[in-house]
């Protein structure tokens, strides 16, 4: 199949470049001037026969040419698979010059479409056109420069006018092709997951958070939110239906800033708690120059919570004093006289030097796989400090991640500070097929005992890090490895797969004793996009299942665990569980279904006492395992957990993502024994609430 870089015409009039990546077409879309040329010879042809029917077609506005403007227009748009062309989007600083390439495309003939196996398909493109126009094959007119305006008191005056100079433009959306992460929240990436995974594209969809340039080539985020755009013509109404409340753009660089809430009212029914949330928050994002984007969010929240949730967050505080930390947000310190206050802060610099390649440095979280737990990396603890390497070439993305985490329990706490531990992992997706991807995880975990600090072992990106392991010392890291896979049976449905291998002993794991060291985990699911031919209907099914001291450790501060949470599995381990979800969305109002149906096994007495330790709680210590075989999910205190979430919801502005909910959660846990924290109880929690959705809350515990 012949690949497709970016095509480099060489015209000064303009330059046309398709948007799908290499190999995701097989023949170009032909005009009927190009029907008799050969077909190694149709990308010159359609290109030439384009720019010629484009030059010849576009009248440049009188009010461009009266002002004597002097630059460029960008317009991006698709030839269909019946070979109609349409123009997704026009970036012009004159709405006059949008309006002209409109009436261009819109008198555009209708052509053969570019085709993929034998079948037809649609293909996108960006071409940049110089204004005042030139025609095809013209070089750029030189512009002279004299020496005679160099003299030092014109250019004082020159440095003088500096700021005066400086050009505000209108902002068009420049983040949605820009380097920054979309933020983790599984209602988001909903909206544009199917458009990710048609059968024959050559993207990768594990490594998450992903940037908005990735997903802009498969989900047009400008013609997707024209459709929810209301019509408002006064401030008051763009800000809070349409856009960001400050939007700037010069010619070098761009920035929104916007205010945000997460604020909840609701009710415990069954322990008779009234609950809240009150979260404020600002976030900045912004541009400089095409490579380095920026994004940054501050929170500061009070709340208090169902029954449950509130003894779990207590459950795992940190050493010091502080009585919580709230799942996945951070360690809380007490507020009024049963309520929390905890602050948190995230973002990331995002540094695009080439297509190839996308680095950052921040403090935020990660997510590993398709599903929606990940028993790779989730985003279900705290926020953590992070560098990350994107590698994109070839049918391959590889995906290396330092972090610095924390043990902040009282048996690690020195001098009142917590013990740092550090991760490395790396993450290589191969597409093998236009609908098979497999993946390969590695990650390694290692402590700061005697002044190791980080350890420069571990920075080569390509490295075993097993070996690694093993070279400093067998007791001083915990190496995990993991295997996935995704197989696209057609657009709309889609299977996929993770193993987790914590103590890889094949005698331990074929030997049939249900051995201790055979800790693994897996996961299978499904998704089935515009569910029985109704559009905007997402299904998903997932079956997971984690053997006993998964992602514990013989040296508890090196298990896999970030602020006494599992870096992975929200459940921890010792676990099968089934998940069912269905998502719906139609404009800007949405619905949500979640059921879950787990099995799990607890420990008998509250964490920390000297007791048995049955592998559910992975800050456990293993020494203290009552058996070394015959060793079964759902040992100890055995848990029957049901929960089940319905949430419906209005998007009340698509540019911020702020929306409007309401939600219902039912909880019935019956463990086998009753202790300090884990006993029999039901929870019907009843929730209203208007958010800025960021991130992800998890209920689901």
């Amino acid at each position: 199949m012949k690949t497709l870089p970016f095509f480099l015409v060489l015209f000064a009039f303009f330059n046309l470049h398709a948007q799908n990546t290499a190999n995701s077409f097989e023949k170009y879309p032909v005009f009927s001037e190009c029907e008799d040329v050969a077909i190694d010879d149709l990308e010159g042809c359609f290109t030439s026969t384009f720019q010629n029917f484009v030059f010849n077609n576009f009248k440049v506005p009188q009010v461009v040419s009266d002002e004597d403007y002097k630059g460029s227009m960008t317009v991006f748009f698709e030839v269909d698979k019946t070979g109609a062309f349409k123009l997704l989007y026009a970036d012009a600083i004159y709405q006059e010059l949008k309006d002209e390439a409109k009436k261009v495309f819109d008198s555009l003939p209708k052509i053969k479409p570019a085709t993929y196996n034998g079948e037809p398909a649609y293909v996108q493109f960006t071409m940049p056109i110089t204004i005042p126009l030139r025609a095809p094959g013209l070089p750029a007119t030189e512009t002279k420069q004299t020496q005679e305006n160099t003299a030092d008191d014109s250019t004082i005056t020159t440095l003088k006018n500096e700021y005066d100079a400086i050009e505000k433009m209108p902002y068009e959306n420049e983040e949605y092709t820009s380097g920054i992460n979309i933020p983790l929240s599984h209602r988001t990436y909903s909206m544009f997951d199917a458009a990710l995974n048609r059968v024959g594209q050559n993207n990768h969809t594990a490594q998450k958070p992903f940037l908005y340039s990735e997903v802009n080539k498969y989900h047009n985020f400008e013609t997707e939110n024209q459709k929810l755009l209301k019509n408002k013509t006064s401030w008051f109404g763009r800000k809070l239906f349409n856009e960001h409340m400050v939007q700037l753009k010069t010619k070098d660089f761009w920035f929104t800033l916007d205010p945000g809430v997460d604020l909840q009212v609701g009710r415990d029914t069954d322990a008779e708690i009234n609950t809240y949330n009150n979260t404020r928050l600002v976030y900045a994002q912004g541009g400089i120059g095409k490579q380095l984007n920026f994004f940054a969010v501050v929170y500061e929240s009070q709340g208090r919570f169902a029954g449950y949730f509130n003894r779990y967050a207590e459950s795992i505080k940190a050493d010091g004093g502080n009585p919580a930390i709230i799942p996945g947000r951070g360690i809380a310190k007490g507020f009024n006289e049963d309520a929390y206050d905890y602050p948190v802060a995230t973002g990331h610099v995002s540094y695009t030097p080439s297509k190839w390649f996308n680095v950052q440095l921040g403090h935020g979280k990660q997510f590993l796989g398709d599903g929606y737990r990940s028993l790779l990396l989730s985003d279900n603890a705290s926020p953590y400090p992070f560098f990350k390497l994107n590698t994109t070439v070839w049918k391959l993305k590889y995906t290396n991640t330092w972090m610095s985490l924390r043990d902040v329990r009282p048996e690690a706490t020195e001098e009142r500070t917590f013990r740092t531990k550090f991760i490395a992992n790396h993450y290589l997706s191969y597409n093998i097929t236009k609908r098979l991807n497999i993946g390969l995880f590695e990650t390694v975990i290692w402590d700061n005992r005697n002044d190791r600090g980080f350890d420069f072992n571990y920075i080569n990106p390509v490295i075993f890090y097993r070996a690694i392991e093993f070279s400093t010392g067998s007791r001083t890291g915990n190496a995990l490895i993991g295997l996935t896979g995704k197989y696209k049976f057609t657009d709309r449905v889609n299977t996929y797969s993770q193993l987790i291998i914590d103590e890889f002993s094949s005698g331990d794991i074929f030997g049939g004793e249900k051995s201790w060291k055979n800790k693994l985990g897996y996961q299978v699911g499904a998704k089935y996009y515009d569910a029985f031919g109704v559009k905007g209907l997402y299904l998903q099914g997932e079956y997971n299942s984690i053997r006993p001291y998964t992602y514990s450790h013989n040296t508890i501060v090196l298990n896999y665990g970030h602020n006494n949470q599992s870096l992975a599995h929200t459940l921890g381990a010792n676990l099968s569980e089934f998940i069912a979800i269905a998502r719906y969305q139609k404009g800007r109002w949405y619905g949500d279904v979640k059921v879950i149906i787990a099995k799990r096994g607890l420990e008998f007495e509250t964490p920390g006492a000297e007791t048995a330790y049955y592998g559910g709680d992975i800050y456990g210590d293993e020494d203290l395992r009552p058996l070394d075989t015959g060793v079964e999910i759902g040992q100890g205190n055995t848990t029957d957990f049901f929960h089940t979430e319905l949430q419906a919801g209005y998007l009340i502005n698509p540019a911020t993502n702020l929306k409007i909910y309401g939600s219902v959660i039912y909880r019935d846990f019956k463990p086998l024994e009753n202790t300090d924290i884990s006993f029999e109880n039901q929870t019907t929690w009843i929730n209203f609430g208007i958010r800025t959705d960021l991130f992800n809350w998890y209920y689901d515990f």
